[in-house]
């Protein structure tokens, strides 16, 4: 086809309040029950086939796990390898579509999601991952949205980076898919990136192995349905359920694996980067790691801060979705001379906040994921509680009889090297460290050093000499650093996200950094002008 698409910059996908009497309130709330009195059994989807195989894991809302709402079949060996052959199968043909054949199927996926299915992935999202309706809302409809329009911008920006050409020549650079297939393994906090994390790779022309997480299928499929309804061709993205090591013993030794797309725990990712370099004799070409795992994420308050600003960025940032995002703020360090007004501030948020179904709008807080969260969750708090040198100011309670329940707390430590400032808890656990207000230098010091991860992070001040000279110490720190803010939120083509040191590889979801990680480009030169002589000039006598 002969046409040049000018693709211009996208507008973030507007956000949708859900406020009373709203339609999309009444929409949202009629698809939950709707979806409530369905059991539904999720086939896997390998070259366009619904898979079912004997073997049935249950599904159930982390807020009432005593109703069942579905259950996925889970994924054997041939399975594995159905999906394995289909991708490698399927990947000549799909690296030579169009590459405007291949935008506009993830655009008319984004379109989708933004109407006729905005309320069905929301309620999946808030069903089986027990997120409030905003927290969906700017997760598996706005994000997931953003996510798609922008890589198709991101990839036409790509592609039309082009190297001199001379008289005479001409040069071009061919952005090649790998060659093999891409593992995407994604998490079970956001559907916007366990749908990013399939479709990043497949725009640019790669075929893909999707394992979503076990706590995430309900919403997934959702995903999976939406994009053969836009027209991805069959076994582009095969998406099969199975446990990581499962999948990993078959995947990662196969001489076309050709990338891994991850988000989850750092651990995990340290097993398959040691899995990936143990088999690398096997593989036709190096294989592209990409991986965004865990965050211990700072706060620190400045005593020019404005304390409801602080407050409000604790709050926000620690105990939204009960703080199982890798971004939430889990460590925070208050200038000694604003703590009084800090915690007066917050005390009255958290007195305020609701804990309870998600189907209730009034709670802002919800239940974490599963059962073992939950133990983990807990046996942190109860480890603090027993530390002389801790004082848990706010919740540091929890019921599991109809959810997974933890209220937020807020745990006063006088040991800024204290298990839960240091370890990743992925939960609604906060803990607070009072400074010397004349040692803000070293507090930055010792943030910058008590956690292997750099993810992100928060500096709330109003001294902008300050702040510079917190930008400068904590440079390595984080990932992405906010100024007066909380350290959670990151939109799309806005705040390219991802982090270091123990974070990930930082190759910045929803940018062009991220796309380029899946291709693989060839230089062509040319020559018009071809010479017909060994001989140069310099030769003559």
């Amino acid at each position: 086809m002969n046409t040049i698409i000018n693709s211009s910059l996208p507008i973030n996908e507007p956000i949708l309040n859900y406020e009373p009497g709203s339609q999309e309130r009444k929409d949202l709330l009629n698809e939950i029950q709707k979806k409530r009195n369905i059991y539904q059994k999720i086939p896997m989807v390998i070259n366009g086939h619904f898979i079912e195989t004997e073997e049935l894991i249950e599904i159930t809302p982390p807020y009432d796990h005593q109703h069942p709402i579905g259950a996925y079949y889970y994924a054997g060996d041939e399975d594995i390898e159905y999906a394995i052959n289909t991708a490698i199968d399927v990947s000549a043909t799909w690296a030579n579509t169009d590459m405007h054949t291949r935008a506009g199927i993830f655009l008319k996926a984004a379109d989708l999601i933004a109407t006729k299915y905005r309320a069905k992935i929301n309620a999946a999202t808030i069903l089986a991952q027990s997120k409030n309706a905003y927290q969906a809302e700017i997760d598996a409809a706005c994000e997931l949205v953003d996510f798609l329009r922008f890589n198709v911008h991101y990839m036409y920006q790509i592609y039309a980076h082009q190297p001199i050409s001379t008289t005479g020549q001409r040069n071009t650079l061919d952005y090649r898919p790998l060659e093999g297939f891409v593992l995407a393994i994604t998490p079970f906090n956001f559907t916007a990136i366990s749908g990013n994390l399939p479709t990043a790779p497949a725009l640019m022309g790669n075929t893909v192995i999707w394992k979503p997480s076990g706590t995430q299928v309900y919403s997934a499929f959702v995903i999976m349905e939406i994009l053969m309804e836009a027209g991805l061709p069959d076994g582009v993205i095969n998406m099969v359920y199975c446990d990581g090591p499962e999948l990993s013993d078959i995947a990662l030794k196969h001489p076309y694996f050709a990338g891994l797309h991850f988000t989850g725990s750092t651990n995990t990712f340290n097993y398959f980067w040691k899995t990936i370099g143990q088999n690398i004799d096997r593989y036709k070409t190096y294989p592209r790691i990409v991986g965004e795992t865990g965050g211990k994420d700072f706060v620190i308050a400045h005593s020019s801060a404005d304390p409801k600003v602080v407050a409000t960025a604790l709050v926000r940032g620690a105990f939204e979705y009960q703080g199982q995002k890798c971004s939430a703020a889990s460590r925070a360090y208050i200038s000694s001379d604003i703590w009084e007004s800090v915690w007066q501030e917050m005390d009255i948020m958290l007195k305020e906040i609701k804990v309870g179904s998600p189907e209730n709008f009034e709670n802002f807080v919800n239940a974490v994921i599963d059962r073992r969260a939950y133990d983990k969750i807990i046996a942190y708090i109860e480890k603090a509680r027993s530390l002389s040198y801790n004082q848990i100011i706010a919740g540091g309670t929890y019921d599991d009889k109809i959810g997974y329940f933890i209220q937020p707390t807020v745990i006063l430590t006088q040991n800024p090297d204290s298990i839960t400032m240091t370890e990743e808890i992925f939960g609604p656990v906060l803990t607070i460290y009072v400074y010397p207000q004349n040692e803000f230098v070293e507090i930055l010091e010792k943030a910058n050093e008590t956690s292997a991860y750099a993810l992100t992070g928060a500096i709330i001040a109003n001294d902008s000499l300050v702040v510079e000279q917190a930008k400068r110490i904590l440079r390595n720190a984080a990932g992405n650093l906010y100024i007066n803010d909380k350290p959670t939120g990151a939109v799309v083509g806005q705040q390219p996200f991802g982090g270091a040191r123990k974070s990930g590889t930082n190759d910045k979801a929803g940018s062009y950094m991220n796309l380029l990680r899946w291709v693989s480009p060839r230089n062509i030169k040319e020559n018009f002008l071809s010479p017909t002589d060994y001989k140069y000039p310099f030769l003559k006598e």
